[in-house]
C-alpha cells in the first residue's frame, strides 16, 4: 500500500445549528441560524480526518444531506481500499451518477461527497504527521484572507468591526436597492481607503440589462472584483459584455456545478477570479487541480467559503498548499461552528497557519459534537 493508499474503517455524521442573532441577507434569501455538518472519518491504521458539507440552503436541507453520506456514501466506501482521494471522488461521483438522474439533486450528491473528500485528505495528512497545506506541498503558511457577508443594513458599522479584528479586505452584499447599494459599497470605500481591496457581491441577484446599469454605477468605487453580478447559467457572451462594458474583475465558481463551466472559465476571457468552493463541489481533490490549471492561466485563485470551521480550516490550506493567487475568504458574520472549532488571528488581513497536523482544528470540540 503507498502512502496514499486508505482503507476507511468507519464514517461518523453529525448536524449542528448555531444561534444567528443577525440574519445574513443575500440577494436570494435570508439564514436565520448557521447550520453545519461535520464528517468524521477513520481509516484502518486508526487515523482519522474531519470534513464538512456545504448545507447553507434550504434551511431545512442540512438533515437530508447527512443521510446521504450515512446512507449512500458510506456503504459503497467502508472496507474498499482506494490509492488516495481524488480516487474516492471519482469513484463516488461515477457510482452516484446514476442515482443523481433518478433523484435530481446532483447539488445535495455532490455536497455530501465534497465533505467526504475534505475529511479524507485532512485525515491522510494527518496519518503523514504534516498541516494540509505542507501535505499539499505548499511552503508558505501565510494566507490573505478577505471579510465577506457584510450585510446591506449597517454596513458601515460592520465594517469598522471587522478593521478592528485586523482584516485589511472587505467583501459587501449588493444586489438589493440599487441607491442603498451604491451609498454602502461608497461607504466601505471612504472606510477602507482608495486602495485597500473593495469586493462586491451580487449572489447572481440581477439580470445582464440590471447588472450593466449597476456596474457603471458601482465602477466609481473601484471595486476589486464584482462577483456572480448574474445566474451562473447566464451564458459566456452575456458574462463577456459586462466583463469588457464595465471594465471591472468579474468573480464567480462557487456554483460551479461540473468541471466543464470550471474549464469554459478558465479559458475564457469573462472571469477573472475562479472561486470553488470545497464544500459544495468536487472537494479538494478537484479544487486543487482547478487552482492550478487557473493559476497558470493568469486567473485569481480563490476559494469561496460560508461556512462553519472545517469549511474555512479547509480553503485556506488548499490556497497555502497550491501557493495560491488572491484571497481567502472569511465569514465576517458571527458563527460559533466556526470560531469555535477553527480559531483564527487575523494580522493585517493575513492568518498564518500552523504546524499542527492536517486542518489544525479542534478535534475535541468536533468529537464532543459527534458524541451527543
Amino acid at each position: 500500500m503507498t502512502d496514499t493508499a486508505f482503507t476507511l474503517e468507519a464514517i461518523d455524521v453529525t448536524v449542528q445549528y448555531a444561534p444567528c442573532e443577525v440574519p445574513v441577507k443575500t440577494s436570494f434569501g435570508v439564514m436565520t441560524h448557521r447550520p453545519a455538518i461535520f464528517v468524521r472519518v477513520r481509516d484502518t491504521s486508526g487515523a482519522t480526518g474531519y470534513g464538512e458539507v456545504w448545507c447553507n440552503f434550504p434551511k431545512f436541507g442540512a438533515p437530508h444531506r447527512a443521510q446521504i453520506v450515512t446512507q449512500d456514501l458510506s456503504p459503497r466506501v467502508v472496507n474498499r481500499t482506494f490509492d488516495d482521494a481524488p480516487a474516492l471522488w471519482r469513484y463516488l461521483t461515477e457510482a452516484l451518477s446514476v442515482l443523481v438522474l433518478q433523484t435530481g439533486e446532483p447539488g445535495p450528491i455532490a455536497q455530501a461527497i465534497s465533505g467526504l473528500d475534505l475529511a479524507v485528505w485532512d485525515m491522510l495528512a494527518r496519518r503523514a504527521g504534516q498541516p494540509l497545506w505542507r501535505y499539499m506541498g505548499g511552503t508558505e503558511a501565510h494566507v490573505p484572507v478577505y471579510a465577506s457577508g457584510i450585510n446591506p443594513s449597517g454596513a458601515e458599522a460592520t465594517g469598522a468591526g471587522l478593521l478592528a479584528q485586523g482584516h485589511r479586505r472587505l467583501k459587501l452584499k449588493v444586489g438589493f436597492d440599487a441607491q442603498a447599494d451604491l451609498a454602502n459599497a461608497r461607504a466601505l470605500r471612504a472606510l477602507l481607503g482608495p486602495d485597500a481591496e473593495l469586493m462586491l457581491d451580487a449572489n447572481q441577484g440581477w439580470t445582464v440589462e440590471a447588472a450593466d446599469h449597476a456596474l457603471r454605477d458601482l465602477a466609481a468605487v473601484a471595486p476589486y472584483w464584482v462577483e456572480e453580478p448574474v445566474r451562473v447559467d447566464t451564458p459566456p457572451t452575456a458574462w463577456r459584455t459586462l466583463r469588457h462594458g464595465s471594465g471591472l474583475r468579474l468573480a464567480g465558481g462557487e456554483n460551479f456545478s461540473d468541471l466543464r463551466m470550471f474549464d469554459d472559465a478558465i479559458a475564457g476571457d469573462w472571469l477573472d477570479v475562479i472561486q470553488p468552493d470545497i464544500c459544495k463541489w468536487g472537494g479538494i481533490s478537484q479544487a486543487r487541480d482547478i487552482f492550478l490549471r487557473a493559476k497558470a492561466a493568469g486567473k485569481l485563485t480563490c476559494p469561496h467559503t460560508l461556512g462553519g470551521g472545517v469549511a474555512l480550516a479547509g480553503s485556506m490550506h488548499l490556497w497555502a498548499g497550491i501557493g495560491g493567487t488572491g484571497f481567502v475568504e472569511m465569514d465576517g458574520n458571527d458563527n460559533a461552528l466556526r470560531e469555535d472549532i477553527c480559531p483564527c488571528r487575523i494580522e493585517g488581513g493575513a492568518v498564518t497557519l500552523t504546524d499542527a497536523p492536517g486542518l489544525g482544528v479542534d478535534t475535541d470540540r468536533l468529537d464532543a459534537m459527534f458524541a451527543k
